[in-house]
């Protein structure tokens, strides 16, 4: 935490951030967190003691904060889930109102990752460029129920079908005996054999099925 509160931006927003990610911290149960970013992008690029030199918009300066930490989010097992912007201001009349710009999940796998990312010394030099770009609601959700693009699950049921079907010698290859003329004859079913490798891979591909059922 005193390397969170060390963080180069505006001393009282960091406080404010401190005190509270200690409570949500102190609150870990080792499970996956998703972190939802609603953000707000300033007008033009703020400046306080601390902040970098950068020539360009606030969506410019967050996509290269972005970009910057892409090592670091997956070196701790952690990676962004779904980013975009924004198509239209917020559809329900509420008041006070506010507009996003953009929207990011993270999935980390869990708080103490977090906190762990937040303290690495290869962050701090890049948090200023999120803080001279935007405001966030940074909001942790835990992942009761997940829902994946149905086209992967297609893709995998077929891969998970192919591979399963061979492994239990029901895949038969067809070896052709051509006659004089070129026209083929007869075809001979052939016994797919598997391989210590191949069984091991069907070992996978099995249990990657009963986690997808």
């Amino acid at each position: 935490m005193a390397i969170i509160e060390k963080l180069p931006a505006q001393a009282e927003e960091v406080q404010a951030f401190a005190s509270r990610i200690r409570r949500w911290a102190e609150a870990d149960d080792g499970k996956p967190v998703f972190m939802l970013n609603l953000i707000r992008f300033h007008p033009q690029l703020r400046t306080f003691a601390g902040a970098p030199e950068f020539k360009g918009t606030p969506e410019e300066a967050n996509a290269y904060y972005e970009k910057s930490i892409t090592l670091l989010w997956l070196t701790h097992a952690a990676y962004p889930i779904f980013a975009g912007a924004s198509q239209a201001k917020n559809l329900i009349n509420i008041h006070p109102e506010r507009e996003w710009g953009r929207v990011v999940v993270c999935r980390y796998p869990s708080r103490r990752t977090f906190l762990k990312l937040l303290s690495d010394p290869s962050y701090a030099p890049m948090e200023p460029y999120k803080f001279i770009a935007l405001e966030v609601d940074l909001v942790p959700v835990s992942g009761h129920r997940l829902v994946p693009d149905l086209r992967l699950i297609v893709g995998v049921r077929s891969w998970l079908s192919f591979w399963l079907l061979a492994g239990s010698g029901r895949l038969d290859t067809a070896r052709i005996k051509v006659e004089a003329g070129g026209v083929p004859s007869q075809r001979e079913p052939i016994p797919f054999r598997t391989t210590e490798a191949s069984s091991n891979l069907l070992q996978s591909v099995k249990n990657l099925k009963r986690v997808i059922n």
